[in-house]
């Protein structure tokens, strides 16, 4: 229900009159030169907060003063009104006036008004103000705007069209005067160090950033794919993106592609904005049709348009070959070891059982947990390779003989120098029966008796036993022959099984490590235990996926410049840090 109607009368240089209602439903006004008041009078004569009305349900108005300041009622000064609206009132503040009215049934008008100076008043105070000894106000905005071109234009191009031509350079500062006038918003943290320095990146006087001056520091940078491809692959531009960098090369900037394409700076201190998601689906999303030859599929989005990862991972038992697969066609990984998860995590197991024993002494809990063998690294992006001797040899002791108080220790590793070792065992001298008697053929050293007669048969035994499938080897490894010999199938571990992205495991540590790798129930160390897209959609939407906890861009988990330094040598062989080799790694 509106209460009050609020009308402010002010004029124009001209004389006409500007009215403006305003509507307020409360039962209570405050006056003053604040502008949070009701009713804002900006006036010096006014104070802050000068007068509080109140319309009472007996339809009268209450004027109180907040301050030690007074009002006029009626011309009456005074601190203290209260007056029916219907019949008319005035109250006065400063140079204004409020005149109050109302209709039966209608709101309470309030009509604001500011009386004139009186006559002559304003000719003796001008003697007094400062605009008697200055220009007018149009000749000071005039000279005000010519200081600021000479000041913000007229010398920094002056001083550009007169310095030493230098080459692009980020730790010497630019020669340009007042050029930092000119900047749009702070630097990324990235380029933070350049915030003095606008010449290191703008080389030629409103001009776009060029690729070249990017390329200046970011030299060993890549492409993201040969540059025929890419524009192959992008497709045609629509007429109106064509008019677009139609003008946008009238200014210099390069066309689709360059880095100013995607990177964009002066957008306020913090990390550089990845890139859009829309950026990379121009070329992805149906880029089949455009490059035939491809066999990477089509992404869009991550949420509905995204392909099934694809595994890096060793396909035939003693190979040393990968191959990439989906993981929707459940690859088997033969990598030459035994290892069922399900039996060394199994809470009811022998396994369990042993890690109680040894307890906490050895770093164990009752069960066995992923941690207990997988390590992470320092910054917990990715695990260190699992060593037998600090993570299995706990409960796999390769322990297989005590001379004394020493134990004597098989070396892992190295089948020969096992087999060397257990070979040895018997090989040490034993006392002989009869001193300096001697048989014909050669039974021992000098011929000569000893406890045991013939050749050393124990450490053969051993090592037969030691290679066999239930062997102290064959309780990981996988056994064989070579060359006629017992042998152990070579091991192909894989330090990484994604290849055209990356996962940060810090970033999901408060995560289980079940809750992606089913561990817990696989009984066969064939599982490849790599979470599938669905696991990750749990989280991880498109980029504008209201219903996401985390929405995902394709830069989240993609990187746009590969390079070669992480590839093995057959990849690199015939390619330069400026050619992109994603195609090559995922074709």
């Amino acid at each position: 229900m509106t209460r009050f109607l609020i009308r402010t009368i002010d004029y124009t240089s001209s004389g006409r009159e500007i009215i403006r209602d305003r509507q307020v439903d409360g039962t209570v006004l405050t006056v003053g030169r604040a502008a949070e008041n009701d009713i804002h009078l900006p006036d010096l004569a006014v104070e802050q907060h000068h007068a509080r009305l109140e319309l009472t349900e007996t339809g009268t108005i209450e004027a109180g003063a907040l301050s030690t300041l007074a009002f006029t009622h009626d011309g009456r000064k005074s601190t203290a009104a209260n007056f029916d609206p219907a019949s008319g009132g005035e109250l006065g503040f400063g140079s204004y006036r409020l005149s109050f009215s109302r209709e039966p049934d209608g709101p309470v008008l309030i009509t604001i008004n500011q009386i004139e100076e009186q006559a002559g008043a304003g000719e003796e105070a001008s003697g007094f103000e400062l605009a008697a000894a200055l220009p007018s106000k149009r000749v000071m905005a005039w000279i005000g705007l010519g200081a600021i071109l000479i000041a913000f234009l007229m010398v920094p191009i002056y001083s550009h069209l007169t310095r030493d031509r230098v080459e692009p350079d980020y730790d010497s500062k630019g020669q340009v005067a007042m050029d930092a006038s000119w900047s749009t918003g702070a630097l990324s943290l990235a380029h933070h160090g350049l915030e003095n320095n606008c010449e290191a990146c703008h080389v030629e006087p409103f001009e776009s950033v060029r690729d070249e001056t990017c390329l200046t520091c970011h030299e060993s940078i890549g492409d993201h794919a040969a540059i025929d491809r890419q524009l192959t692959g992008r497709g045609p531009m629509s007429a109106g993106d064509e008019i677009q960098w139609a003008v946008a090369d009238m200014f210099g900037k390069e066309g689709p592609g360059s880095c100013t394409t995607c990177h964009t700076e002066h957008e306020g201190a913090g990390r550089m904005e990845p890139t859009a998601q829309k950026f990379c689906a121009e070329c992805h999303d149906g880029m089949d049709t455009r490059l035939t030859d491809t066999k990477l599929e089509n992404a869009a989005d991550f949420g509905d348009a995204h392909p099934q990862f694809k595994a890096v991972f060793h396909p035939d038992l003693g190979s040393d070959k990968t191959k990439r697969m989906s993981l929707a066609d459940n690859p088997r990984e033969q990598h030459g070891l035994k290892f069922p998860h399900e039996l060394h995590m199994d809470p009811r197991g022998g396994v369990a059982r042993m890690a109680g024993n040894i307890g906490a002494k050895q770093g164990y809990g009752d069960t066995l947990a992923c941690s207990d063998c997988h390590t992470p690294t320092a910054d917990r992006s990715s695990f260190l390779p699992v060593s037998m001797e600090e993570n299995c040899e706990s409960c796999h002791s390769l322990v297989y003989d005590k001379v004394g108080s020493t134990f004597r220790t098989l070396r892992h590793g190295d089948v020969s120098q096992m087999q060397a070792d257990l070979r040895a065992m018997d090989r040490a001298p034993r006392r002989p029966i009869t001193t300096g008697r001697r048989r014909p053929g050669e039974y021992a050293r000098g011929g000569l008796y000893y406890q045991n007669f013939g050749r050393p048969a124990r450490s053969y035994i051993a090592v037969n036993r030691a290679l066999a499938s239930d062997g102290v080897c064959g309780e990981c490894h996988i056994p064989t022959t070579t060359d006629g010999k017992p042998d152990v199938m070579p091991v192909h571990l894989q330090d990484h099984y994604i290849i055209n992205g990356w996962f940060d495991h810090k970033a999901h540590e408060q995560e289980d490590c079940t809750t992606c790798h089913a561990a817990e129930t696989s009984k066969t160390s064939e599982d490849l235990l790599m979470p599938g897209i669905a696991i990750c959609r749990d989280c991880h939407l498109g980029e504008k996926a209201k219903q996401a906890e985390v929405p995902s861009s394709c830069a989240m988990c993609h990187s746009y410049h590969p390079s070669p330094a992480g590839l093995p040598e057959k990849d690199k062989q015939g390619t330069t840090d400026r050619v992109a080799l994603i195609s090559r790694r995922a074709e």
